[in-house]
């Protein structure tokens, strides 16, 4: 089994697609090498959230995405 990172918005303009698998399980450092530098930067922004089984984390860095769970990256909102 793996775990689906989803990327959104700008951010997958910077991954270049709108999703990826990686072996779980999956922690803050994993998410980082998985989804490459250009993402990982924009990641440490804490602007940008991480949601994981349908919840964003509060604390993204205390990521645990098990085997078939689902990450989405969240980048900021903006609108009017």
């Amino acid at each position: 089994m793996a775990v689906t990172i989803v990327f959104l918005g700008p951010l997958r303009d910077l991954a270049g697609e709108d999703a990826r698998e990686a072996t779980g399980p999956l922690d803050w450092a994993g998410l980082l090498a998985a989804v490459g530098e250009d993402v990982a930067d924009q990641l440490r922004e804490d602007r940008v959230h991480v949601a994981c089984g349908g919840r964003v984390l509060a604390d993204k860095t205390a990521l645990d995405a098990r085997d078939g769970d689902e990450i989405a990256l969240l980048p900021p909102v903006s609108g009017g």
